[in-house]
């Protein structure tokens, strides 16, 4: 059960907003696009400065796994004058069904920007249906 500022919401409710945490212990999510086409699902990570060899992806299941793990070389000897942002592993999870192509998945990094390719099975699709209010 959540309480949140708005009182009891019930499971899942909770507002992304109100259960952020700050300070070093904060959980970190990178922020993620994604754009449907016909043919295909497009996932944009955006981690900059990152090694393309430190990402890891799975899919187990119906979930697909993208994750970082940080390789600490020598940043907290730094004399910092000022430290607005770095970087840190992560996480991120996401659900995906049985339209998805999941051995022809594609992952390229360039520029800051994990770009992943989850193709879609043709005719695994099912067509949309107007549902009537009675």
């Amino acid at each position: 059960m959540c309480n949140n500022r708005y009182g009891n919401r019930g499971y899942g409710m909770r507002h992304e907003h109100f259960s952020r945490s700050f300070g070093p212990n904060r959980e970190y999510k990178v922020p993620v696009n994604i754009v449907k086409s016909e043919t295909s699902y497009e996932l944009l990570v955006f981690a900059p400065d990152r090694a393309k060899e430190d990402f890891r992806i799975s899919v187990k299941g119906h979930e697909l796994t993208v994750s970082y793990e940080l390789k600490q070389e020598g940043e907290e000897n730094r004399n910092w004058i000022r430290h607005e942002f770095s970087k840190t592993s992560f996480e991120r999870t996401f659900m995906i069904d049985q339209t998805v192509d999941t051995e022809n998945i594609q992952a390229e990094y360039q520029n800051g920007i994990l770009h992943l390719t989850l193709p879609i099975i043709p005719g695994s699709e099912k067509p949309s249906q107007e549902i009537r209010i009675n």
